[in-house]
């Protein structure tokens, strides 16, 4: 089985040491940095990032698009001006990359992590709804985990490997119980859940650039929102607070500098203009993965129903832990950079003490997930 795995990972992607996923530059990339080098704007002050924001915003139908550092920064801004403090408790899964449960930490606030669908990989409407509807109540206007008597500030779900999770369906529980949700979006660029944008259900959806994400600014993020006078809050804060004016500087609240150098969202803009090839691409490619493993014992995951995923990264389940574990020995030996999901949040020592039910779902996927190279291929 492994035998038939890795030939087909060399066919897709002929090269001495395959990574999990790289950029592909064939645009307009050295024509905008240079353009940008010359005119000396390279900070965060610049054509090139607002050029990049209502790229993203017109991309995504989000009606406004704030570029930011990196995807991390985009979710601690987002949650912070969603409500999210000290004392807090906010609703997220445990089967994340770290910066989703860090970002509630930078908040003072303390994850608590509930289970994943099987088919989607992301948040569990039902464990949401259970946990809700059982395990809180509302004491002086807020609605407090019974168990630790803190009050729950926000749900945070994740569009994990770029399958969105079932959002339309989350979002409506959130509104039930008067939870604000932000969606950490970062893998999910090019993703839609019936026919809408990831990112773009919540209060905020955020977004990331990082050299392995489908397009890259070498290291950005972006935060959405259709909500005016957040979308000003956002841009306010992430600039210093600092209130416009020709020559003085005045702060009117403890911000941070946390925008979007110009010279990374030239090359964000030269990326974007390849988004929709980059998706096309990626689908195909997990097509002709499908198509070739469907007679293997394991499973590919595929995207979700009423979803069209991008298809970030692949994902294979393996029967058992052991063949998880053989097959990433091996790939890793031959140039194949195959990697396991991220160990549960829960699982970390960082986070071992955070509130959390049973996960089943969430300890067996990872148990078994893989993901495999990726990348958008090279056309010969």
């Amino acid at each position: 089985m492994f035998e038939t795995i890795f030939e087909l990972i060399n066919n897709q992607f002929p090269q001495d040491g395959i990574p999990l996923h790289e950029p592909r530059f064939g645009g307009n990339e050295q024509t905008y940095l240079a353009e940008c080098v010359e005119s000396t704007m390279v900070s965060s002050v610049g054509a090139f990032v607002d050029r990049f924001e209502e790229a993203v915003a017109s991309y995504t139908g989000s009606k406004y698009a704030i570029a930011v550092v990196n995807g991390t920064q985009a979710l601690f801004v987002a949650l912070k001006l969603a409500g999210v403090g000290p004392g807090t408790e906010v609703l997220t899964q445990s089967l994340t990359f770290v910066a989703t449960a860090n970002a509630i930490s930078y908040c003072g606030a303390t994850p608590h992590f509930l289970d994943v669908d099987v088919e989607t990989l992301g948040l569990s409407p039902a464990a949401l709804e259970d946990f809700l509807a059982n395990q809180t109540e509302i004491r002086d206007g807020q609605r407090i985990n019974r168990t630790s008597g803190r009050p729950l500030s926000a749900c945070l779900p994740m569009h994990t490997c770029g399958h969105p999770c079932r959002i339309a369906e989350l979002a409506e529980i959130c509104h039930t119980y008067e939870l604000p949700l932000i969606e950490d979006a970062a893998e999910s660029l090019g993703s839609t859940y019936q026919g809408q944008h990831t990112g773009t259900f919540g209060l905020f959806g955020t977004l990331s650039f990082n050299g392995n994400k489908i397009i890259t600014t070498g290291g950005g993020g972006m935060i959405l929102t259709n909500n005016a006078e957040l979308a000003a809050a956002t841009r306010h804060l992430t600039t210093t607070a600092k209130q416009a004016h020709r020559y003085e500087f005045i702060h009117d609240q403890i911000g941070y500098n946390f925008r979007m150098p110009n010279i990374n969202a030239a090359l964000g803009l030269a990326q974007i203009e390849q988004l929709p090839a980059f998706v096309r691409e990626k689908r195909q490619l997990a097509t002709d993965y499908r198509q070739t493993l469907a007679t293997l014992p394991l499973t590919l995951v595929d995207e979700p129903a009423d979803c069209q995923s991008n298809f970030w990264l692949n994902t294979l389940l393996f029967d058992n832990p052991e063949q998880k574990i053989s097959f990433l020995e091996q790939a890793n030996r031959r140039g194949i950079f195959a990697r396991s999901l991220w160990r549960p949040m829960h699982l970390l020592e960082i986070y071992r003490d955070c509130p959390h039910g049973d996960l089943p779902i969430t300890e067996d996927i990872y148990q078994r997930a893989v993901n495999i190279p990726s990348s958008v291929r090279v056309t010969p």
